[in-house]
């Protein structure tokens, strides 16, 4: 029984929320500054990728990160190639859970009392310290869904995956890649110890943010 595509899944899956967190964070608190509706452009780009296939997601990063294009020649230059290696399954988690990162922070952002953003400003907080030490704690809540959201997302991810990453036994072979090509092969015992060990991650990991939000509640 193989083992690493779980622990290339988690890793993948852990860096990539790690990042969207802070990404979004960022694109939501400038998205809230801007509440015109010029503006819900910029929220369909980012939710871009909800509406498409991960196929074509994985698609459009191998034409913005393969070694033809301006990014990846650029890249190649400095000795680093995304496509068909472990960075590109962590792009391919990014791009597809960010979209649901930036909307839940946008929401629980939004629930935030603009008093408290005015009192922290006369206070001398910077914008900057206002994200991290005032909206972040105030809308725990959302973060913690949005973590969660985007963990199981990214664990989960396919398609994208394959596409830019392909399927390298211990290098980009995730769990859902071997979960695939196991029942492809007829391997249905390994398949099934996968998905059985994804399953029990998910539930830890709701059953963990659920304490969490229940400590901090009281």
């Amino acid at each position: 029984m193989e083992f690493s595509p779980l622990w290339i899944s988690l890793k993948t899956a852990t860096t990539a929320t790690l990042i969207v967190f802070v990404l979004g964070a960022l694109a939501a608190r400038w998205r809230l500054r801007f509440e015109s509706r010029s503006f819900e452009i910029f929220d369909g780009i980012l939710m871009f990728p909800l509406a498409l296939p991960p196929t074509v997601i994985g698609l459009g990063l191998i034409l913005l990160f393969g070694r033809q294009s301006p990014i990846g020649s650029i890249l190649e230059l400095i000795g680093m190639n995304i496509v068909f290696s472990w960075p590109a399954t962590v792009l391919a988690a990014t791009m597809v859970s960010f979209p649901l990162m930036y909307q839940t922070l946008r929401a629980a952002f939004m629930q935030i009392d603009p008093a408290l953003l005015d009192a922290a400003r006369i206070f001398g907080f910077s914008e900057w310290r206002i994200l991290w030490q005032v909206m972040l704690p105030l809308s725990w809540a959302g973060v913690a869904a949005g973590l969660v959201i985007c963990f199981m997302r990214a664990l989960g991810e396919f398609g994208a995956t394959l596409m830019i990453a392909g399927n390298i036994p211990g290098q980009t072979q995730t769990a859902p890649i071997a979960i695939f090509f196991s029942v492809e092969a007829g391997e249905m015992t390994q398949a099934a110890i996968l998905s059985a060990i994804i399953l029990a991650v998910s539930i830890c990991v709701v059953l963990v943010m659920g304490l969490l939000n229940r400590r901090r509640d009281h």
